[in-house]
This record gives C-alpha cells, structure tokens and sequence, in this order.
C-alpha cells in the first residue's frame, strides 16, 4: 500500500514483519505457514513516513538508512490508528514547523487559522467578520449540539449528552464509548499525518496546553463527517468500543484519510502556495536573517579584504 499524497509524500504501512538492511537495501520479511519466508525491498528514497504496526521488527542498520534517506519512522497501534513515538530524520524541513510556529505566534493569525478551522467544517462565510474566538467556540458548540440532536432523531435514542468521564468509564452510555474510542483511533492517525510533515503536535490554534493539542485541532475537522456518525450507528452495540475501532482498522477508512489531512494542514498553514517537497539528499540549512529572510548556510559572509 503506497498511496501517493500532496507534496510526494508517501507512506507505507508495515506490520508483523521483519525489516532489515542487506547488501542490495533495506527489505521486510513477512514469514507464513503455507508460503514460508517472503521478502519485499522497499523504496526508501521514495517514501516520506513508514508507520510501523504491532508484529514489527526492525534493525539499526534499517532505521539508519531511512533516517540518510529522510523518512520518518513512526510507532503505531494496528493499522495505523494509534501513534505511539516518532523517529524524525535530521534532514526532515522544518518549512512547515516554522509556518506552524510563526502563526501560532501570532493572535492575529492564529485567530485566522482557527477561523479557518471553523469554515473548513461548517462552510465557507459561516463566519461573521470580526468574531472573537469565545464567539467562535459558541457557534462550533451550537452547530456540534444541533448534529447530535439530528441524529439521536434519526437513530430514535432520544437525548443525548455527550459525556467524556474516565473515572466512570463503565457506566457510559453505548454512543458516547463508541465516540471516544473512534476519536482515539482519529488522534492516532493525525498525530502521523503532524510528525511525517515535520510538524509540532503541541502547538494548537483552539486548543492549548496540552502535548496533542494541534492534533485535537485537526481532528475536529473530520468528527462530524467520521467519528459521530459511526458512534450513534452503534448505539445497540454490546461492545461498541471494539466495534468502532473494527471499523477503521478492518477497513483503513483513518489511512485512507491521511492525504486529506496533509492536505488541509498545508492549506490552513500556507492557503496561498503551492510547495513541492525538498530534496533530503541536500542537506541544507539556512541561516535566519530579520531583515532579508533566510540566508545560505555553509558559507563564509565576512566582508572580503
């Protein structure tokens, strides 16, 4: 499976494999009853992230070829839908890192952003000039509360409340076990999405103060349309937990969304330009100037005498 996505940014997904480096490359071996031992060799020039599933294995020599060949390496639950740790190369840009930084910086911009963020989901000028961010987080509440009303109508539950309390975690109704879990799953795989883009996962634009809080960003982009529908459809379920994360992961519906996201963090980041992704095999650093933007590193900018 190697989806191509916006700025040639592949990912590959791997589990109950053993990835090693050889004399031609590095290659998964995938061993069964009936067919023995197989080997695939994987483009490692070609690929931006390999997210790596439970049954995974992998060898320093491998990691040390993707990270010369500028991939991420990802740890992940079963397809893909948990992230667990990160191992970003050192030629990884930081383009999209500084953009993030630079409007998260700034309340002006950040109110755009989160602006944007908004009219992503609910339509284009369904915001009215000059709204405040308490403003803003009231429509999103009503526009939220108006959907769950809808469907409880629809799946004849009556009212629903959403209830989020890990303390009682038994005692919660079937939607609202359902709705957490798919949400984890959702968190799992925009959290990759973030790190493969060379991104911070801390930096949010609505939320704040928490090491996820760009990944509840963009994952709220996509519950109305994902995760809230799945969980009212499984409000008869005895193990709706289960059966909701079944849903992604049998069906990859949470991989299959991953160009989607990296396309909507760029556009939210950088909604002007177009970018093409970097050559890792270059190696460059630029020098900050306040004045003149970014300078070539590597050379010698003394006066010449």
């Amino acid at each position: 499976m190697l989806p191509r996505i916006a700025d040639s940014i592949s990912f590959l997904y791997l589990d109950i494999v053993r990835i090693h480096q050889d004399d031609t490359g590095v290659c998964a071996e995938v061993t069964s009853e009936h067919r023995g031992t197989e080997t695939v060799y994987l483009p490692t020039a070609a690929l931006s992230c390999v997210l790596l599933g439970p049954g995974t294995s992998i060898t320093a020599r491998a990691l040390a070829t993707f990270a010369r060949h500028g991939t991420t390496v990802l740890i992940t639950g079963s397809g893909g839908v948990r992230c667990y740790a990160a191992a970003p190369p050192d030629s990884l840009t930081t383009m999209w890192l500084e953009r993030q930084t630079r409007t998260w910086a700034d309340d002006t911009q950040r109110l755009a952003i989160a602006t944007a963020m908004y009219e992503m989901r609910f339509g284009a000028r369904t915001v009215p000039r000059g709204t405040t961010l308490e403003q803003l987080r009231g429509m999103e509440g009503q526009r939220v509360k108006a959907l769950y009303r809808i469907l409880a109508q629809q799946h004849k539950i009556g009212r629903f409340r959403r209830a989020y309390d890990p303390a009682s975690w038994d005692s919660q109704d079937p939607v609202n076990l359902a709705l957490s879990s798919a949400n984890t799953c959702l968190y799992g795989i925009v959290h990759a999405a973030i790190l493969a883009l060379g991104c911070s996962a801390a930096l949010g634009y609505v939320h704040s103060g928490n090491q996820q809080a760009f990944v509840y960003d963009i994952a709220d982009l996509y519950k109305a349309e994902l995760t809230i529908p799945l969980a009212f459809s499984l409000h008869t379920s005895t193990n709706p937990e289960a059966e909701a994360r079944r849903s992604f992961r049998d069906g990859l519906r949470l991989f299959k969304l991953l160009p989607r996201i990296v396309t909507d963090i760029q556009t939210l980041l950088d909604p002007t330009s177009k970018h093409e992704a970097p050559d890792p095999e270059e190696r460059l650093v630029d020098l900050w100037d306040p004045v003149t933007g970014a300078v070539p590193g590597g050379t010698n900018h003394g006066v010449t005498t």
